[in-house]
């Protein structure tokens, strides 16, 4: 019987606000390129992709100076690409710079369907966790967006001293949720850092896929918003 549900943050319960493509095309127009952001989008997804491969492998912020730097400028190149823009290295830095520059005012926003849902869950008493790989505190930012109510915790890899998929910040969870792994379930968009990782110490894993990126995967339940979660539940 599962008695906690626990959450992903990003591209699971929020998304950047404004969206990353919007940046990266603000950023290309400046250089004289114009490129929408629909065309951005579909690399910026692919690029995440790489991202967080290479961070469940090795943490991408303890690595050396020289290796960040060819990660974070093979992660430009791949959205440039895929949006069909070819770009020297010195166009990949320039971009890169700019998008950071224009970054700093980001903010986060929830997808439509989640008060809705946590709303339903918390009803059902459910007990309902936060586990994300961000290095900061989440109190002010789910203060703002209205998910203190609905929240009976959250776990952050900074409080644990370890990233997803490493087992810690899962087994924090549970202890935190006072439930064994087989009553657990944990929501998350990536396949490497939350299926691979929940699976690690029992938990059962579901796929949200909002953007279709995982259309061959059938190893675990696989949804594509969070109002097809109730029929694993």
């Amino acid at each position: 019987m599962i008695k906690a549900i626990f959450f992903d943050w990003f591209n699971t319960l929020a998304r950047y606000e404004p969206p990353r493509e919007e940046l990266h095309s603000q950023a290309l127009r400046e250089f004289g390129i114009e490129v929408s952001p629909e065309k951005i989008l579909p690399g910026v997804l692919t690029a995440d992709m790489y991202f967080f491969g290479e961070n469940a492998s090795s943490p991408v912020e303890k690595r050396d100076r020289k290796e960040r730097a060819e990660v974070y400028t093979r992660y430009q190149k791949i959205i440039l690409s895929e949006a069909g823009v070819k770009a020297d290295q010195e166009l990949l830095a320039k971009v890169a710079n700019k998008v950071e520059q224009l970054f700093k005012g980001i903010t986060f926003t929830l997808f439509d369907d989640v008060l809705s849902t946590l709303e339903t869950l918390k009803e059902q008493r459910f007990t309902l966790g936060l586990l994300t790989n961000l290095a900061q505190d989440m109190s002010p930012l789910c203060h703002k967006l209205g998910l203190e109510s609905y929240l009976d915790f959250v776990v952050t890899s900074q409080q644990v001293g370890a990233d997803k998929p490493e087992p810690p910040i899962f087994l924090a969870a549970l202890d935190r949720a006072k439930v064994e792994a087989s009553q657990a379930v944990h929501v998350g968009d990536q396949y490497k850092l939350d299926v691979v990782g929940a699976r690690r110490v029992g938990i059962n894993p579901i796929l949200i896929d909002r953007y279709d990126l995982y259309p061959e995967v059938s190893d675990c339940s696989r949804i594509r918003d969070l109002t097809e979660l109730a029929q694993y539940l």
